[in-house]
């Protein structure tokens, strides 16, 4: 009997493949909300926190994103778990002895990782973000005891293309920037300079205005000087990008990424490696799940001495091997010693070598 080209064994495996990885992770996530809330009550209850927006807003955006957060590593025990339970019941042996090769035998464990996979890029790249800016808004207004403050000096941002602002400071409660000045250029010459004491957004009009200012326009061998007490004007710069915390990117969908980073690229900041390391996390993990199920099939497909537990503690070591390889490499790149891409990767290359070498010492 076969279902869309599988056999009775690929849906067996499927079934339980799928199976322990969703009820590990509402396991998981039920401890974790548990958790959550015994350290976060009193902040909420300080702060007259609703319990519709505690379930709502807080938890039910909660919930997807800490699902997400380790699933390729819940896929990893959840594949050494039910296959170590195979092999210890010899029902590998007899799959094997009945003239299945280990690669077929591989193929619904593929079949599970492709779906765990896909719903996890789906997840992270269109999903999560929405609920993590619902989950932000909640934590600002509900736990956070401060508003968050914008404390960055010496502010130096491309806005256009050929145009360059420069603050000292910037308060984002009052939305007012000291010693502003904007400089334009055209084909790499100077062809206008602003400089001002102060700058200042008018939510009235949605427009800055910019007190006691001197403009210096050249053109050629002219130039025009003018000077005012106060100005309203348009540029490209939202006081929005001084009000956000720095996980602010976990609530962009992948196109706003895309679009967030082409805006860093352009103003040249220094803060783009730490987004380019989420763009990428956001392809590598997903695709961690395959590697991880090779390596999980692989190693839990005979017995070892220990038992199950030793399959077990093999993979809790592994999991944490991967996450600490993922942070070192990711510090490397915020530095500037690597790339944010190479970063990322380089936990998969170097578990994929893994796979591959325990793959083809698997029993066959």
């Amino acid at each position: 009997m076969k279902i869309f080209g599988l056999k009775i064994l690929d849906i067996y495996i499927i079934k339980k493949f799928l199976g322990t990885f969703f009820f590990s992770i509402a396991l998981i996530i039920a401890i974790a909300v548990v958790f959550d809330l015994s350290e976060k009550l009193d902040e909420f209850m300080e702060h007259n926190a609703p319990a519709r927006a505690i379930i709502f807003d807080y938890y039910l955006n909660f919930i997807p994103y800490f699902a997400n957060l380790f699933s390729y590593l819940f896929t990893f025990i959840a594949v050494i778990f039910f296959t170590s339970k195979m092999a210890y019941s010899t029902e590998i042996i007899a799959i094997l002895s009945n003239g299945v090769s280990f690669r077929r035998f591989l193929l619904p464990y593929f079949v599970s990782a492709t779906i765990i996979a896909v719903f996890s890029f789906i997840l992270t790249n269109y999903i999560i973000p929405h609920a993590n800016a619902e989950r932000f808004a909640f934590e600002e207004e509900y736990y956070h005891d401060n508003k968050f403050k914008y404390k960055d000096k010496n502010i130096h941002k491309q806005i256009e293309p050929g145009v360059f602002i420069y603050m000292d400071t910037y308060s984002n409660s009052s939305r007012i920037g000291y010693k502003f000045s904007m400089e334009k250029f055209d084909d790499g010459k100077l062809v206008s300079k602003l400089m001002s004491d102060r700058i200042r957004w008018d939510s009235t009009i949605n427009k800055w205005t910019i007190y006691n200012y001197y403009i210096r326009d050249i053109d050629e061998l002219n130039e025009s000087i003018e000077k005012g007490a106060k100005i309203d004007t348009t540029i490209a710069l939202n006081p929005k990008e001084f009000e956000q915390r720095n996980n602010v990117v976990e609530a962009m969908n992948l196109g706003e990424l895309n679009k967030h980073i082409d805006e860093l690229r352009m103003e040249g900041s220094s803060g783009i490696e730490f987004v380019l390391i989420e763009k990428n996390k956001r392809f590598a993990f997903p695709f961690s799940i395959f590697i991880l199920t090779l390596l999980g099939v692989s190693v839990s497909s005979k017995k070892v001495r220990g038992g199950m537990g030793g399959h077990l503690g093999f993979g809790v070591a592994v999991s944490f091997s991967y996450i600490l390889i993922m942070q070192f490499s990711s510090q490397f790149a915020i530095g500037g010693l690597i790339s944010p891409a190479l970063a990322v990767w380089i936990p998969n290359l170097l578990f994929l070598i893994f796979g591959l070498i325990l793959y083809k010492i698997a029993p066959k």
